[in-house]
């Protein structure tokens, strides 16, 4: 069924979502910081035959929207979006749900469930997994912390841009998965680039180790994705540094808040903090590896 939807963020990920959205017949009513990104987005869905509509501020795009999605870089971002100027929670009308698909921490996550309560609006938190590439296919994975008739109510629209759907807890569990998983795999992939300095630096390389490692089991999406990247030395981004840095920091406050001490998150974090200190660039987190070298 045909709904309105406000869709605010349009970056890597959310971009594409919007147009999925607008590809599937929905109106879609977007903001996003920088309008010129909003326009070419209404331009390019407006060729694929959809309706895609650039609203002056957050609350523009959320004001008429039975579900507005949101899917922004930061904790700051965030609480502009929902309680700045021209921001969201005023806007939104009564009985309409709010999907939070940015990945910020489960304190948050609860603090914008509660404020949309007091307005009458449902909550989710949602954050997704799958990169650029899952979002422009449609197969993104959600994490979902909220109630689950307001998930009931959202499936058929975030059945239009991911492939699976968890529903994990109350508010804040989907923020405290994607929190935990992102941990994983910036130590997964710092990991590789130490295996990847050691083999290089014996003089072999390092496409070996991961024809190897494909028949092993170190097995994992992730040598498919982000090892040739590696091995290349060439990193654009489809997941950026700045943000997994950002998700690690967020995944070890976490940590800490719940009495816990992660020694290998704490070595990961300042690995990736010194590589996003020396970066001239915008790369993805896979250019961890810099840091063996530069050494």
């Amino acid at each position: 069924m045909k709904q309105n939807v406000g869709f605010i963020g349009l970056g890597l990920m959310g971009r594409p979502m919007a147009l999925n959205l607008a590809k599937a017949g929905h109106d879609v009513n977007v903001w996003n910081r920088t309008a010129l990104r909003a326009g070419e987005v209404a331009a390019e869905a407006a060729k694929l035959g959809g309706t895609v509509r650039v609203a002056k501020t957050p609350g523009e795009a959320a004001a008429s929207a039975d579900v507005t999605i949101m899917i922004v870089s930061d904790p700051p971002a965030v609480e502009s979006v929902l309680w700045g100027s021209g921001g969201v929670l005023a806007a939104l009308k009564r009985g309409s749900v709010l999907v939070d698909s940015s990945t910020v921490s489960p304190t948050l996550a609860r603090k914008s469930a509660a404020a949309c309560a007091e307005r009458g609006v449902a909550y989710l938190d949602a954050p997704v997994t799958g990169g650029t590439w899952g979002a422009e296919q449609g197969n993104l994975v959600f994490m979902i912390g909220g109630e689950a008739a307001t998930l009931a109510r959202v499936e058929p629209l975030l059945s239009v841009l991911g492939k699976k759907l968890f529903l994990l807890g109350p508010n804040g569990a989907g923020q405290s998965v994607k929190l935990a998983m992102n941990l994983l795999l910036a130590l997964e992939v710092d990991a590789m680039a130490e295996a990847l300095a050691i083999v290089t630096s014996a003089g072999i390389e390092g496409g070996r180790l991961v024809e190897v490692m494909q028949s092993s089991m170190g097995r994992s999406p992730l040598l498919d994705i982000k090892a040739p990247m590696m091995v290349a030395g060439e990193y654009k981004a489809s997941f950026p540094l700045r943000l997994m840095h950002k998700d690690v920091t967020l995944a070890m406050e976490l940590a800490k808040q719940l009495g816990l001490k992660l020694p290998a998150g704490e070595a990961s974090r300042e690995t990736y903090d010194a590589v996003l200190r020396a970066a001239m660039d915008d790369p993805d987190y896979s250019a961890v590896a810099r840091y063996w070298e530069k050494k």
